[in-house]
């Protein structure tokens, strides 16, 4: 195997995987190096995917225990096997992880299990060292370095994650049993996606949030809907509190809870705990300062609008450069890199890049906020529209939550779209893509949607914004 290539990827997660593989197709000789083992990155191994595959099955368990009735589906009793639904989260993972495997071979990139570090930075000819999974010390050659070694979890001072009863995302995706009860250190994505699948799992499920609202930095009124939601479903919330201390014990673990704004403390105790207050970006032992690349106070890779850092030929994408810490905002800037790389032109439009929570309902969001636009004084329309009065959901029996659609006031084009209703994620798309060709509320309201179907509560509340709604 040749030493010297044209790209190399360090680190195998959605942008790094897709970064080499667009490489590749465009004709440069391509290695990505990844120290996990299996390629895909946290997104695929240890979060997007497991998560998605545990939301999907708990979702099910929980239809079946109180839904199915209404449907005139009756069951005598619903057991939970946790085992065989782990076993079966599992083998979702490894069926797209060795999917990734074939895509490699397919397009001819090499993939390089280790660790990877700059060695050496030249133009033209840096050098990275790689100590192999089976101990063994290489160095390769490569005009352009690409870092794409993503995010890990954010500890929190005073608790230590001992991913038994104390656990991140990853410790919580393989919970051997379902406990009693859980609290929840965030109210974000990750700790509203997990703490809904143990929930309906039976677990009670309490939210310990530092900020006055969960779901930061969805809209607000989306944020007030779906707390009010989750509530109903039985979830439990702390708004405004912090952990200053978790020590876990024989009888679960004891939870030192202060006001956020200062005030007396207060204990309480859960079974397990999930600490769930964001990630930062994972960049220790990859050669960077000693290379000369400059980062941020935070620890972020600083890159310009090409991606490029201060140093020619060496790029950053995905989580390790901030922003939307999203696996597809990361896919996006590694096709990027790559055509960059290959000489030619490249651009992303983050206004466009949508941001969902695979609750259920399901939540998203793509451009801007009602919150953004009034801090910006950018004059606005609002369409709204609830799932009460769409036709399929209410057939479905699926009718919490509403689409809300925010426009220009002047020229109608169309500045954000957020939602809350069943399968958001999907129907957030039909907006982005509009968003990104440039669409006016007026454009999607005259789109002819099929009938019946969730996607014509979008049509409604585009036609909402100038207030001619039909079904309202």
């Amino acid at each position: 195997m040749s030493d010297t290539f044209d790209v190399i990827v360090i680190g195998g997660g959605p942008g790094g995987y897709v970064c080499a593989i667009r490489a590749a197709q465009l004709g440069l000789k391509t290695a990505c190096v990844e120290n996990r083992g299996t390629l895909g990155g946290t997104c695929l191994n240890v979060g997007c995917i497991p998560s998605k595959a545990m939301l999907q099955s708990s979702h099910l368990f929980e239809e079946a225990n109180h839904s199915f009735a209404t449907h005139g589906i009756k069951v005598s009793k619903v057991e939970l096997d946790l085992a065989t639904m782990l076993a079966r989260k599992d083998d979702v993972v490894k069926q797209n992880t060795t999917g990734i495997e074939f895509l490699f071979k397919k397009n001819k990139v090499t993939y390089i299990k280790g660790t990877g570090k700059i060695a050496k930075a030249v133009t033209g000819a840096h050098q990275v060292a790689v100590k192999g999974l089976d101990g063994t010390d290489s160095t390769y050659t490569a005009k352009y370095v690409v870092i794409a070694t993503g995010s890990e979890v954010t500890p929190l001072p005073g608790i230590t994650i001992d991913e038994k009863q104390i656990v991140s995302s990853t410790g919580a995706l393989t919970l051997a049993k379902v406990p009693k009860s859980m609290v929840v250190i965030g109210g974000g994505v990750i700790g509203l996606e997990m703490g809904s699948v143990w929930r309906r799992l039976g677990a009670i499920v309490t939210v310990v949030e530092f900020l006055d609202f969960i779901m930061p930095p969805m809209d607000g009124e989306v944020r007030k809907q779906m707390q009010r939601i989750l509530e109903k479903q039985g979830m439990k919330f702390m708004l405004g509190q912090k952990v200053t201390k978790a020590v876990p014990g024989k009888d679960g673990v004891t939870l030192t809870v202060e006001p956020a704004k200062g005030g007396a403390a207060t204990e309480m105790k859960a079974d397990v705990v999930l600490v769930a207050v964001g990630r930062r970006p994972f960049t220790n032992g990859l050669g960077l300062v000693e290379a000369g690349v400059k980062m941020t106070n935070r620890g972020f890779v600083e890159a310009d609008t090409h991606y490029q850092t201060n140093i020619e030929g060496i790029f950053a994408i995905g989580d390790v450069i901030g922003g939307m810490m999203l696996a597809h905002k990361a896919e996006d800037e590694g096709v990027a890199v790559a055509e960059l790389c290959a000489g030619q032109t490249a651009h992303i439009n983050y206004d466009a890049i949508a941001s969902v929570v695979y609750t259920w309902p399901e939540v998203a969001g793509v451009g801007k906020t009602e919150e953004q636009l009034k801090e910006a004084g950018v004059a606005y329309k609002v369409g709204k529209f609830p799932f009460t009065a769409n036709s399929r959901a209410r057939s479905n029996g699926d009718m919490d939550g509403f689409v809300k659609i925010l426009a220009d006031a002047t020229t109608d084009r169309v500045l954000g779209c957020h939602i809350i209703g069943p399968s958001g994620g999907d129907l957030i798309m039909e907006v982005a893509l509009g968003m990104e060709f440039g669409a006016s509320a007026e454009d999607i309201a005259r789109t002819c949607h099929a009938h019946p179907q969730l996607g014509e509560a979008v049509k409604e509340a585009a036609l909402n914004v100038d207030k001619r709604a039909i079904h309202i």
